[in-house]
């Protein structure tokens, strides 16, 4: 299971909001040896739905990675996933591109379309638009990251003769994820992406879907210069070696672990040394 990579998700959500279980989570997680911490991310919450309380703690994603950035050395910081068609796409450039440099080059940029409709009401977002704006969103921030006259013109976002420095220090963008398992989110991962992440649900139709992923690569959705997709996948629980080998097996590259919730300190670093020394050694 060396070539495993292991990372801990919902380091904003939850049980984990504060400065204190934020920072010994973080400090922990790098000393035992886990690869990345993943945010999730909802702006806002419909009180009426069957997803989660909409009193539920949310912190912003970014913000809390640049705290955790202060305090570690080798963590990946990594978006998982901002909802990107609620995002003004230059603003969320800069901030990514801003990170990137305060943490020396450790941003996963991870990107999903988002699902829950009142959401996207309340922003003031068509959720009918939300894969179209996906689209052209990271085609303008992979323009103002890279282009030496960054220029783009679409339907949702027009720019020309402006720059944004300092550019992300890893060149020409930080690795993409794209998250979500339909056919339109798989098309996207491969035209746009360094990674791939969504739950696993059934470890049975995880190869369907990764068949489908090298599929769409194969004809010619994914660019030239793009490295194989790495394939991560999320995980409520956490495996056992048995399955950990499983997963690795089936294409996985990185297992995406919940961290404990509801947790307080002491449980959430109980955790993480009992995940190190089952998995990580």
């Amino acid at each position: 299971m060396e070539s495993l990579k292991y990372a801990l998700h919902g380091i904003n959500l939850q049980s984990y909001t504060t400065p204190q279980i934020i920072g010994d989570v973080a400090r922990a997680a790098e000393e035992a040896g886990f690869e990345s911490l993943w945010t999730g991310e909802h702006t806002v919450l419909p009180e009426h739905s069957s997803f989660q309380p909409a009193t539920t703690p949310i912190l912003d994603p970014l913000l809390v990675l640049t705290h955790v950035a202060a305090i570690t050395h080798t963590l990946k910081l990594v978006t998982g996933v901002i909802i990107l068609p609620q995002r003004q796409p230059l603003v969320l450039a800069k901030e990514i591109a801003t990170l990137d440099h305060l943490s020396g080059g450790r941003v996963m940029a991870g990107f999903g379309v988002g699902f829950l409709e009142p959401e996207f009401e309340a922003l003031g977002v068509p959720f009918a638009e939300r894969g179209a704006r996906t689209d052209e969103y990271l085609e303008a921030m992979l323009a103002i990251w890279s282009q030496d006259h960054p220029a783009y013109h679409g339907r949702f976002v027009s720019f020309a003769n402006i720059q944004a420095y300092p550019r992300p220090l890893q060149q020409p963008a930080p690795p993409i994820i794209i998250g979500g398992t339909s056919t339109a989110a798989l098309r996207r991962a491969a035209k746009f992406a360094q990674g791939w992440f969504a739950p696993v649900l059934d470890t049975e139709h995880l190869p369907n879907i990764i068949n489908k992923l090298h599929q769409f690569e194969q004809e010619g959705a994914r660019p030239a210069g793009l490295a194989p997709l790495e394939i991560s996948t999320y995980l409520s629980e956490a495996p056992t070696p048995g399955q950990a080998e499983q997963l690795a097996a089936r294409g996985v590259h990185r297992l995406v672990l919940a961290l404990p919730t509801p947790a307080d300190r002491d449980t959430a670093l109980r955790f993480i040394e009992h995940t190190s020394q089952t998995l990580l050694q």
